[in-house]
Order: C-alpha cells, then structure tokens, then sequence
C-alpha cells in the first residue's frame, strides 16, 4: 500500500485531549477503509505565519498512514467537513521515518548555540587591516588601469 504524511491544524480553542480524540477518529476512518496509522504526533499549540479562519494560532499534528489512496480520500473528505480543522495537508512519501519527526527532536540541540547577542566576550576579534609593506605586498591596493583616469588620446584635426 502506498504511504503518507498527513499534517493537520486543529482550532487553537480547543483542548490537546480533543484533538487526540479527533486524530482517534481519524485513524478509525482509515482502518475502516483498509489503512493503518503507524505513527501519530501531537506537535502542540503554535504560531501561525498567518491567520486562517481569523485564527492566530492552531493545535499541529502528524499521522504517518499506510493506506490505500480511497481510504486517505476519505479522511480528507471527513477532514473538509470537520468544522475544527483548519487547514491539512497529505502527501506521498517513499518511506516512513522511524525515528521522532523533526518538531519533536529535542530543543536542546538548538539551545545550544550562543544566545547572548551583543556579548563579545567569547567571540574572537577580527584582525586589524595588517598596513603595506615589503614584506605583505598583498595588503596594499592593486593600481589598475581601470582605476586610472582614462586619457582621451585621439587627435584633434584642425
């Protein structure tokens, strides 16, 4: 059976309970139709980059589905006429990851970088511009005849 990738996002008004009920039913539609749900993820509350529906925020979550295409169909039909669906979104996929998704990794790989801004305290200073000598001839400007002012050298007739 092919498989996919289905992301869904839920009212921000209702609770982390009612959306796993909903991504409950869900499955059972699948299941009822042939298919399975190997994995399911509940992302949490976000921010959305936009509003949908005069929503600000919504409640994510990730189904990966083992299921023929008439049992997604069908999800994504009960999914349009849900009215705590915002928006979803399902695509065909080669294989499944098996490990947590990247929204779920841990945070703590990404709280590591330096956070402090405007502390230079540990970063290091950049070098000086070293001034021309004979000894680094690279540091001082190359003349060009681009730089030069050009010299209009054709001849006047008299």
């Amino acid at each position: 059976m092919p498989l996919y990738e289905s992301v869904y996002i839920a009212r921000p008004d209702i609770s982390a309970t009612q959306v796993e009920t909903l991504t409950a039913d869900m499955t059972k539609i699948l299941e009822e139709n042939g298919g399975k749900v190997t994995k399911d993820e509940y992302w949490g509350l976000k921010s959305l980059a936009y509003r949908i529906k005069k929503n600000r925020k919504g409640h994510y979550s990730l189904m990966n589905i083992d299921a023929p295409a008439a049992a997604l169909t069908e999800m994504e039909r009960n999914m349009r006429l849900h009215e705590d669906v915002l928006r979803y979104m399902s695509i065909r996929v080669d294989e499944h990851e098996e490990e947590p998704s990247v929204m779920m990794q841990s945070k703590s790989s990404r709280d590591d970088r330096d956070r402090g801004r405007g502390q230079d305290d540990d970063r290091p200073k950049p070098a000086a511009a070293a001034p021309a000598t004979a000894e680094n001839p690279a540091a001082a400007p190359a003349a060009t005849e681009e730089s030069a002012p050009a010299a209009d050298n054709k001849e006047t007739e008299v």
